[in-house]
């Protein structure tokens, strides 16, 4: 049985926003918000909607209680989108500072998406 992740922030309404770049990383990212919404960690909502000012999903995002962003690499692009519309994320989150090199190669090797969601799994667990 899969062990079960939750957010320590107590919240049952958290919005998941998730890089999906053209890079391992951004796909990592991307991975592993799916999991975490199948896993009912919180609810992975549509990141370019909101840089597009999409009007439901922005009220989807105001109606979270907590954001998480899910970052493939330094450019942070999840991240300055959320905030250009603005929202602070609780919690952000860079693949490639867990230790996953970014390359262009967007046949994720499984060990690289193991390593990364298992230690998402502990930042978000740990207050």
């Amino acid at each position: 049985m899969a062990e079960e992740t939750k957010c320590s922030c107590g919240s049952a309404n958290v919005g998941i926003f998730a890089c999906s770049g053209a890079s391992n990383v951004g796909q990592i990212a991307n991975k592993i918000a799916v999991e975490l919404t199948k896993q009912e960690v919180g609810k992975m909502m549509c990141t370019v909607g909101i840089g597009g000012r999409i009007n439901g999903l922005l009220k989807s995002a105001e109606g979270s209680e907590r954001l998480i962003a899910i970052d493939g690499c330094p450019l942070n692009c999840t991240k300055e989108t959320l905030e250009l519309a603005g929202f602070t994320p609780d919690r952000h989150i860079v693949i490639s500072e867990l230790g996953i090199k970014k390359n262009k190669d967007l046949d994720l090797k499984d060990e690289e998406v193991k390593e990364a969601r298992d230690k998402v799994k502990e930042i978000l667990q740990s207050e």
